[in-house]
């Protein structure tokens, strides 16, 4: 396998009222091709941080202070505003936590599909209409049309969380973030959007970076793992590896939650 993704001593800051405090701190990181990798951490620990720095989404109280991302070998810091915009959505996308939050409350799931399809594609507007029932046909949405003319807050949380799958796949990405992407869930729906991220990865041969603080999403999903904990890499390796022989304690604690 070829990499994809590459992190490579990433230290980001957070700047308050009167200090600095550290974030992340010389974190190291890598996805192959084809290949999900979890990273895994507690509540507030930076892991959300780390995938917005890879699309260059920080807040602006948050400063990289060092290190560099590699993205099919090209520096994404050393990008510009337009070649990241290109990069987003079309290259890399993400599912983000709180899809009511992520979505445009005064637009149709519909069209707020459409539009990533208008920015990264070719098709036509009708080709571009049939996508968008196609997309959520694959996210397992039973009625697309019916969803489609829906606005964000008219949709029930699982169907929230498919549609916003449907839009990160929209372009074919190479790499989904996937962030908490079952937390705001009850176990059953959970479950179904498990094995829906399993199936598209597989049809789509799609790359995941997964970023949870569920280690039982991880044992289901990931082929890696890392777990970070006050803002550096404690532990990493394989899913299997990690789960039979976890070495540090706070891993440990981290599986009793399982």
């Amino acid at each position: 396998m070829s990499e994809l993704l590459r992190i490579e001593n990433l230290s980001i800051d957070i700047q308050g009222a009167d200090s600095r405090k550290s974030l992340i701190k010389g974190l190291n990181l890598s996805v192959d091709d084809l290949q999900t990798v979890a990273l895994v951490g507690g509540s507030g620990g930076g892991k959300t941080t780390v995938g917005l720095a890879i699309l260059q989404l920080l807040a602006p109280a948050m400063k990289i202070s060092e290190g560099n991302i590699f993205f099919s070998g090209k520096n994404l810091f050393e990008c510009s505003q337009k070649q990241m915009q290109e990069i987003r959505g079309n290259d890399i996308s993400m599912v983000f936590q709180e899809p009511l939050s992520a979505f445009n409350p005064v637009f149709r799931i519909g069209s707020q599909i459409a539009e990533v399809l208008q920015i990264h594609t070719d098709l036509n507007r009708k080709q571009i209409k049939n996508r968008v029932l196609e997309l959520l046909d694959l996210s397992e949405v039973s009625d697309p049309k019916r969803v489609a003319s829906y606005y964000p807050h008219q949709l029930s949380g699982g169907l929230r969380q498919r549609a916003m799958i449907a839009q990160a796949i929209a372009a074919n990405p190479k790499l989904v973030i996937a962030d908490e992407p079952t937390s705001n869930l009850d176990v059953t729906i959970q479950a179904r959007i498990l094995a829906l991220f399993k199936k598209i990865r597989k049809e789509l041969n799609i790359s995941m970076l997964l970023i949870t603080h569920d280690l039982g999403v991880v044992k289901f999903l990931a082929d890696r793992v890392f777990i970070l904990n006050e803002g550096r890499v404690i532990e990493s390796g394989a899913t299997n590896t990690i789960f039979e022989n976890p070495k540090e304690s706070f891993t440990k604690k981290l599986m009793e939650l399982i």
